[in-house]
């Protein structure tokens, strides 16, 4: 079944056992506004999804067909390139906050050529991964996230252009300008965390956990009174992400319940 006859079927089903959108989602751990898109006929949800639904509506739903595109989609080989990208961002990132010390301290162990290189593989593989996110979250809709991921992408290229020209020319100092980059990133980090909230209804107490130990390890960076601390919550929510992102990967084209026991 293909839209906007999908939606359509699902709204008169619920209507039917006199349900709301809102006990609709209850049943089957979505939410409302993707609810609301399917039945308004704006997306094409995955085969799982229906399932849920059709379940919780108490439907046969293996009668109907749904889209062949989704049933046979695979997961973009970006989502595959972002995992590698976060193990790697994950690594050069901390050997990224080492030498930006040493070069707050003015004695840099490191070549110049080799600290930018860092720096540019540092801020690359985590874009990398941020797009990886935007794309899990076309098949996980998820407004509050899109958001910030957009953000996140933004003050990266922003501040490793700032950073590079601090690096090669006298135009801009980097340590005047380097708690403002780490309470930047700290709001962001802070915003990504809600936005991982925003999932908790789909995926339980691991979007809650996520999402808390980002707003945390925000809150301390933004603040600069806690920068080394926020990386113990900020490790964590690193490889919880990384864990969710190839959980979800392997989710995508099954014919499986979207919920997850975590």
């Amino acid at each position: 079944m293909k839209q906007p006859e999908l939606g359509k079927k699902v709204s008169e089903l619920r209507k039917a056992k006199g349900m709301t959108q809102e006990e609709l989602v209850e049943k089957c751990n979505l939410n409302v506004r993707t609810v609301q898109r399917i039945e308004a006929g704006e997306v094409t949800p995955r085969s799982y999804t229906v399932k849920a639904l059709f379940e919780a509506l108490e439907y046969h739903w293996e009668n109907e067909k749904t889209d062949e595109n989704q049933i046979t989609a695979k997961p973009s080989p970006l989502l595959y390139g972002a995992v590698g990208a976060a193990i790697l961002y994950f690594f050069l990132s901390i050997l990224e906050l080492g030498l930006d010390q040493e070069n707050l301290g003015g004695e840099l162990s490191y070549s110049l050529i080799g600290y930018s290189l860092i720096k540019t593989g540092s801020y690359m593989f985590y874009v990398v991964f941020l797009l990886g996110w935007l794309k899990l979250v076309k098949t996980f809709p998820n407004t509050i996230l899109n958001i910030a991921l957009w953000a996140m992408i933004g003050a990266n290229v922003i501040w490793y252009l700032i950073d590079m020209i601090s690096l090669f020319t006298d135009a801009i100092s980097f340590g005047d300008l380097y708690m403002l980059k780490i309470s930047s990133f700290g709001f962001l980090y802070a915003f990504l965390g809600f936005g991982y909230l925003a999932y908790k209804k789909q995926f339980s107490s691991v979007a809650t956990i996520m999402g808390a130990l980002l707003i945390v390890a925000g809150a301390l960076m933004f603040t600069g009174v806690g920068v080394f601390l926020a990386l113990i919550p900020w490790t964590l929510a690193e490889i919880v992400q990384i864990g969710l992102m190839v959980y979800l990967i392997q989710k995508i084209g099954r014919n499986s319940s979207p919920e997850l026991s975590f």
